[in-house]
């Protein structure tokens, strides 16, 4: 028997030991973070699949060590992103198949000799060319001649207009209502004969993979930008588009679905109004759990695509997302955690470029550990470079914790900034309290923490542009992701800021996702890549002026009060005294919403249904 230690670096053998029992052999060595196991028929190479290198590893199971290595990545940038996560040989076991999650394509390898085992294999163990599949195939099997792919996400997901409102951020897999984000990926079995693999049909679907992932457009590397020294990155919690900005007509909305109207977010509002209006931008993440890796690391590891289901359908996996193990930070904080990419995080390049860097909330957990299997809210950063350069005095993520108390620490280290005349050029800050406590009874209401959010954005906006970095700092303002409302569009799109002294007013419809945000960023401060997701996204390099508007911003006060209040009784409240809101997302997603909406839109107003029809949604009727 042969496992895989997937948050280590090694294949574990377990031999007979007697009639019902195992015993352990010496491990043998790999890369790092091995999934997928394929034993060929005589038992003589395993193949072992490392879903974050983007290779595939051949052991000779007699000599107990690595013989080959078969490599995948991408055609250009860092070797993360392809994540080969299944196995499968032909029936002669000279073709090797390899499911490329990140790719949506299938691998093909013709084998050596050596390699394989096989004397009549005629290969070079070099990728031969790639067949496109649906979307994060997982799974692979081969009957006759026609090989069969399971596709982790099938087609994808669509618009949500009858989608979650602020009630309680969990969304589940299976939950009452398929119109959450993460409840819309339903899989998909694609068949394709084995004669596709090879010859000019392979060199065709090879085309077509290449052109689907964008790797076929010649990639611009560098490009003009006003004179940026410093980029503030703001992280919030799973809000869409529709929900916050739907009632601003310059853009694609629909003002039925908006639940935080410009009363609760005037500052939101009024960013857009002067510094651009983005209503097609989309997250990359699904929930909280992927949604934080994507803003951080341009990615998402096949451990955590694979698990994020069973962790938020409540089927006992524990939150192993944001650097901690089992939901609990060890006692000295490791180099490697099983869900972390190779490449590591935005805070790891700037390490690598040695420029200046400050965290505020994201990925901390308590000084003292905590047995618990849920991720709790703290100050310290569970990285060791994040650790280094983390404001202890922020807090994360804690719902009992307003966002002024987090604007007021940071304000207090721009002034310390404005004092030293130095401000660090990478800074992370998070504001999660637009995330809501849904209808729970003594909570602030969800209007209450959204104007809370609003507000604390507002006045970190405003003191920055009436300090001296001002002239040369740009803002980023994105969610993690908007599992938690619904859209006429999608449910993947998020309301995003992008605030600067050159940046234009007006609409921008073009299409932007998070790793769009995190390559501009990426460009301006002079740093590498750290997925292919980056490497070959899309810069935001045409959205600055050449003529900079310099006048400060003046935060606008919600008309709605923070201190408004959900009543200690009532359906509300009971059903959100339920709902684990300790974590981000902890919460089942539907009946979050469903509160959310009752919470705000009064007990008589319907939950909203659908309005209109993507062309997905055509499709999948017809």
């Amino acid at each position: 028997v042969y496992v895989s230690a997937w948050g280590g670096r090694s294949v574990h053998e377990f031999a007979p030991s007697g009639p019902h029992s195992l015993v352990e052999q010496p491990r043998m060595n790999v890369a790092r973070h091995p999934s997928a196991l394929l034993l060929n028929a005589d038992g003589s190479r395993l193949f072992v699949a490392s879903g974050s290198t983007d290779r595939v590893m051949v052991i000779d199971t007699h000599a107990r060590r690595v013989i080959a290595e078969l490599r995948d990545p991408p055609p250009e940038g860092p070797e993360e992103g392809s994540t080969p996560n299944a196995l499968a040989l032909s029936a002669d076991e000279t073709k090797l198949f390899v499911a490329e999650a990140d790719n949506n394509a299938v691998a093909v390898f013709e084998l050596s000799a050596g390699t394989s085992n096989r004397t009549g294999a005629a290969g070079n163990d070099l990728l031969s060319g790639r067949i496109p599949t649906g979307w994060y195939p997982t799974a692979l099997i081969i009957g006759g001649d026609t090989l069969f792919v399971a596709n982790g996400k099938g087609d994808g997901t669509a618009a949500n207009p009858n989608g979650p409102q602020p009630g309680i951020a969990r969304e589940r897999q299976g939950s009452e209502s398929p119109a959450t984000t993460l409840s819309q990926l339903n899989g998909t079995v694609t068949m394709m004969s084995l004669a596709a693999a090879r010859g000019d049909l392979l060199k065709l679907h090879s085309a077509t993979v290449a052109a689907n992932n964008g790797w076929s457009m010649p990639r611009r590397a560098g490009g003009k930008y006003p004179p940026f020294a410093h980029v503030i990155y703001i992280i919030k919690e799973n809000r869409s588009y529709d929900q916050v900005l739907g009632d601003m007509r310059q853009g694609d909305g629909d003002s039925t679905l908006v639940y935080f109207p410009r009363d609760v977010t005037p500052n939101h509002h009024a960013l857009a109004e002067r510094f651009g209006l983005f209503d097609r931008f989309f997250v990359n993440g699904e929930v909280s759990a992927d949604g934080h890796n994507w803003s951080m690391a341009a990615y998402a590891t096949d451990y955590l695509e694979k698990t994020v289901q069973s962790n938020y359908s409540s089927r006992g996996r524990s939150y192993d997302y944001e650097g901690t193990n089992r939901g609990n930070e060890a006692a000295d904080i490791p180099d490697d955690d099983v869900n972390e990419p190779a490449q590591g995080y935005l805070w790891d390049l700037a390490q690598r470029k040695g420029i200046s860097f400050r965290n505020y909330g994201e990925f901390v957990v308590p000084p003292a550990t905590r047995d618990t299997s849920a991720l709790p809210g703290g100050y310290r950063g569970d990285k060791p470079f994040l650790r280094k350069n983390t404001n202890e005095r922020f807090p994360g993520y804690d719902l009992s914790i307003r966002d002024q108390v987090r604007a007021d620490v940071w304000l207090e280290d721009l002034r310390a900034f404005i004092q030293s005349g130095t401000m660090p050029a990478l800074q992370i800050v998070r504001l999660p309290s637009d995330h809501t406590a849904g209808a729970r009874g003594g909570s602030p209401t969800p209007r209450a923490m959204v104007a809370d959010n609003d507000l604390a954005l507002g006045r970190i906006i405003e003191a920055l542009s009436k300090s001296p970095f001002w002239k040369n700092t740009v803002v980023f303002v994105l969610e993690d992701d908007a599992q938690n409302g619904p859209d006429h569009v999608d449910s993947h799109r998020a309301p995003m800021l992008v605030i600067s002294p050159y940046n234009r007013p007006g609409t921008v419809h073009r299409f932007t996702n998070t790793t769009d945000a995190l390559r501009t960023m990426e460009e301006i401060l002079g740093l590498s890549s750290l997925s292919q997701f980056d490497y070959y996204g899309r810069p935001l390099r045409d959205i600055f002026s050449d003529q900079p508007d310099f006048r400060p911003f003046s935060r606008l006060v919600p008309s709605v009060s923070l201190n408004e209040m959900n009543p200690a009784a009532g359906r509300g409240a009971r059903e959100s005294a339920v709902l684990d809101l300790e974590i981000e997302d902890s919460a089942d997603e539907d009946k979050f919403n469903r509160v959310l909406w009752s919470a705000i839109k009064g007990g008589r107003a319907p939950y909203p249904g659908p309005t209109r029809m993507s062309a997905l949604e055509f499709k999948r009727s017809n």
